[in-house]
């Protein structure tokens, strides 16, 4: 890994609640930890009506991120070039990969260039657009463990008010949803979501997310991420961060959803190599009380839960997900390199869903597009799982572990849902990129500051051009 110019040290000790380098302040812009919340806390299904169903709150948002980003590299406030990392590479794959299938729309070289179809591609490319301003921003202002705390507190908050809306729902049988949609004056309910769905005994919820199967997964992604929060955060109380991972475990099990326990045992896989020994003791310790605590609050959920896990193609939901392969087989017979077009598919019936991100990018951006939608879903986390090997000090490790579980649930679960196609998701997911690069680059960070053989002396954030320096005792210089 390259060494930036703009990162030149970290803190190497444990983030915790008496160090003085725990106690550092972050520096991560207001307007970004916004952008994060916003993504669990206004509702999706709500639009600007001229602007259509790209007109929410957090795209909205994103967007304006990216034109601070492009007016302050235009006036020479800051350099992006030397920022690299895998996720923006996987970030850049798949736009010129949309953009080569966009063009081949346009042309009519798909044969399905309508007004229709225009404007889906439109809809696409102001989604990757707020995709790369989360992936570009948020990897640029993590300098410090200090600055990642900062971005994962803003995803968990916003999680945090998602699954209290879950509740709401799971408990009471209302939507809060609602409350929130009568607040916002000048949009426009756009539908799409589906708040509440029956599986088996139980009334499956979505929080504040479109779906029970996108709110199982989302949730699951972020698990690691509490976990290592609750571990290590020096601010607020630390019951209440257990709170809140214990919170995401109850809204996987108010899913009831194949996917979501799919998440939730990849990020534990890929998440809990990279703790303390110790912790992973009581991790493991922890896990029987927990399955018992879903026999007490969620009556039902493992006989309905164990039935969907055991259903075969009987099952309508696996049935249709198996009857999709040979009709992608036959669209992509028709249009095999750049398919139909960004976004351009639409099923006739809900049967004809395609259940499946990879699927989906086959049959609209063709084989160039499924290669750069498997780049942009596996590499960060890939990269991650690297990061973390490569990370010494054992809060970095286990961030670095953290981010690699989330990225790698969204991997996993693009194979049985539609992921892209979820508006909660498809922000969350790049927001997590962003949150790689940053850790990829503390990695770096790290490595360099080690290679100084400076032990009288623990790197910790870069002020201004010259890094700060403060002794390992934690007091000030």
């Amino acid at each position: 890994m390259a060494s930036d110019p703009d990162v030149r040290a970290i803190t190497s000790t444990p983030v915790g609640r008496s160090g003085g380098a725990a106690r550092e302040r972050g520096g991560v812009p207001l307007l970004i930890r916004f952008t994060l919340m916003a993504i669990f806390v206004f509702p999706a299904s709500m639009v600007i009506e001229p602007i259509g169903a790209s007109g929410t709150v957090p795209i909205l948002l994103c967007l304006l991120l990216l034109l601070f980003w492009l007016a302050s590299w235009l006036w020479g406030l800051h350099d992006p070039v030397p920022v690299r990392h895998p996720g923006r590479l996987a970030m850049s794959l798949l736009l010129l990969a949309s953009f080569a299938s966009y063009a081949a729309l346009y042309a009519g070289w798909t044969g399905g260039s309508t007004e229709v179809t225009r404007a889906s591609a439109d809809r696409w490319l102001l989604l990757l657009a707020a995709s790369s301003a989360l992936v570009l921003v948020v990897a640029e202002s993590i300098r410090s463990i200090a600055d990642a705390m900062q971005v994962v507190r803003a995803l968990l908050t916003g999680a945090f008010f998602c699954c209290l809306v879950g509740v709401v729902q799971f408990a009471f049988r209302v939507n809060p949803v609602e409350w929130i949609q009568a607040a916002m004056p000048g949009f426009t309910y756009n539908g799409g979501d589906t708040p509440f769905q029956i599986r088996g005994a139980l009334m499956r919820v979505a929080g504040t997310t479109f779906h029970s199967i996108e709110f199982g997964v989302v949730s699951s992604m972020l698990i690691p991420l509490s976990i290592w929060r609750a571990l290590n955060d020096p601010s607020g109380r630390r019951w209440f961060h257990w709170a809140q991972t214990a919170l995401l475990v109850f809204a996987v099990a108010t899913t009831v959803s194949r996917s979501g326990i799919l998440a939730l045992l990849v990020s534990l896989v890929v998440f809990l190599p990279f703790l303390t020994r110790s912790i992973r003791r009581w991790v493991l310790l922890a896990s029987p009380f927990v399955v018992a605590a879903m026999f007490v609050f969620v009556p039902g959920f493992v006989g309905t839960i164990g039935a969907a896990l055991g259903a075969d193609t009987s099952d309508p939901s696996i049935a249709t997900r198996v009857n999709n392969y040979p009709r992608v087989a036959q669209m992509l017979d028709t249009r095999p390199l750049l398919g139909a077009g960004p976004g351009n598919y639409s099923p006739p019936d809900a049967l004809k869903i395609l259940d499946n991100q990879y699927l989906g990018a086959i049959v609209t951006l063709g084989l160039v597009g499924l290669v750069a939608t498997i780049a942009y879903l596996v590499l960060p986390g890939v990269a991650s799982v690297l990061a973390a090997r490569a990370a010494r000090a054992p809060v970095l490790k286990g961030l670095a572990g953290a981010v690699a579980a989330g990225t790698l649930v969204a991997a996993a679960c693009s194979m049985t849902f539609d992921s892209l196609s979820f508006p909660v998701f498809a922000l969350l997911y790049p927001a997590l990129v962003g949150l790689a690069g940053g850790v990829w680059r503390l990695v770096q960070a790290e490595a360099t500051a080690s290679s100084e053989h400076r032990p009288d002396l623990v790197p910790v954030r870069t002020t201004g051009t010259h890094p700060t320096r403060i002794p390992p005792d934690g007091e000030g210089v």
